[in-house]
């Protein structure tokens, strides 16, 4: 009995199960562990296709090669890039996908929960009317960001090796952990990815193309508090939740990702967590213009004492 070979759907449901959300606060690299499994998974099916130089590197980081076709050997040498981990901003683990063909309306993720998907809040999915799509059962995230890429770089190794008739250039392709913590390319060995020129598949809807990025950073923002107890506490208690919430009311309302778009950067603060005595803020900083971005970073002008954007030149 013959299995045929799985095809791009089947591959991405397979990876989902793997739970490899990275972790910010860890100084390991990878910063989880749990993403190493994937890799070994990904690493042992590429040798499986018969690319046998697929190899694990420095900080998790899965590098292989398929050599040019006949004739092509001259041609630039193409990479194709995808990360494995997915955001500490929402579980990754006991994934549940399920694919619905979607009408139009509302849909129920989860019943028992009572978690349903709201198209008003999200109209961007009326273009699938008709299609099927892959949705989590709302209680976790649904890892496309970015095993979806995975699936489309595996898919495309297996076409390839499977026909020799393809002509091609060499094809460079790496898996990279810790992507949504800003790490992703800390341990890149770009010598030994080997290619002229690279696309990373990641986000965006189909039939897009991305030819820039924006600038990330982040920063933790720490408030020291005065513990006294409640019932003798007036004019003695200072309230450590109370200063992060002001801080938070205080950032400039048109740096928010939700009151901005495209090009426009964002201060976002993502976690918040403490007790009276002493509070942690993380925020989020993106910018498009590294001018603004070293302004948001490093300067006064990234503290909320104003309510509009600031200029480039001022001080």
């Amino acid at each position: 009995m013959t299995h045929s070979a799985p095809n791009v759907l089947e591959r991405f449901l397979r990876y989902v199960q793997f739970d490899t959300q990275s972790d910010e606060t860890s100084a390991a690299a990878p910063s989880t562990a749990k993403q190493l499994k994937l890799a070994e998974a990904l690493t042992d099916e590429l040798h499986q296709l018969g690319i046998g130089n697929a190899v694990i590197g420095q900080g998790g980081i899965v590098y292989a090669h398929i050599p040019a076709s006949p004739g092509c050997e001259h041609l630039p040498a193409v990479g194709f890039i995808a990360h494995m981990d997915t955001s500490p901003d929402a579980s990754g683990c006991q994934v549940k996908p399920q694919i619905i063909r979607f009408d139009g309306t509302d849909v129920l993720l989860n019943q028992t929960e009572g978690i349903c998907f709201p198209v008003e809040r999200f109209p961007e999915i009326k273009k699938y009317i008709g299609e099927d799509v892959i949705f989590t059962d709302g209680t976790t995230l649904l890892g496309a960001d970015d095993k979806s890429g995975i699936a489309a770089i595996m898919d495309m190794a297996a076409k390839i090796t499977a026909d020799p008739t393809i002509a091609h250039a060499k094809l460079c392709i790496a898996f990279t952990p810790d992507e949504e913590i800003g790490r992703g390319t800390d341990n890149f060995d770009l010598e030994r990815f080997g290619a002229d020129w690279a696309v990373t598949i990641d986000g965006g809807e189909v039939g897009t193309l991305e030819s820039e990025n924006f600038n990330a950073g982040s920063a933790v923002v720490d408030f020291q508090g005065v513990g006294v107890h409640p019932g003798s506490s007036k004019g003695k208690m200072v309230n450590a939740l109370r200063m992060a919430a002001a801080f938070i009311d205080a950032l400039p309302a048109d740096m928010a990702p939700e009151t901005t778009e495209g090009r426009e950067g964002f201060l976002h603060p993502n976690q918040l967590e403490g007790t009276v005595t002493h509070a942690k803020l993380h925020l989020l900083i993106r910018d498009h213009d590294r001018r603004f971005m070293r302004r948001r970073k490093c300067s006064s002008s990234a503290l909320p004492r104003t309510s509009s954007r600031a200029s480039p030149t001022a001080q």
